[in-house]
């Protein structure tokens, strides 16, 4: 969970997820988004895809990233076990 929250911890890296949220993009598509350099972006992707956050697909020259709902679901359900019962 640790290095969930450490990918979660760059907005760079919470905007790539949010764009994801959309559509599924290559890395190229999302470094346009940016104005940093492609080995930038190449990082913070691969951060997300050790965090699970995630899928990382080869088709022919390009990568395609899409978003991981399962592991967005088990934070959710983490976070959710803090919820305070009402007495």
């Amino acid at each position: 969970m640790n290095i969930v929250f450490k990918a979660l911890n760059d907005p760079t890296r919470r905007a790539i997820l949010e764009m994801l949220q959309a559509k599924d993009m290559t890395a190229g598509e999302i470094a346009d988004k940016f104005n940093i350099s492609f080995p930038s972006i190449s990082h913070h992707l691969d951060l997300l895809k050790q965090a699970k956050l995630v899928f990382a697909e080869k088709e022919g020259q390009f990568v395609y990233y899409s978003l991981n709902t399962t592991v967005v679901d088990e934070i959710l359900k983490w976070f959710l076990q803090f919820k305070s019962k009402k007495k």
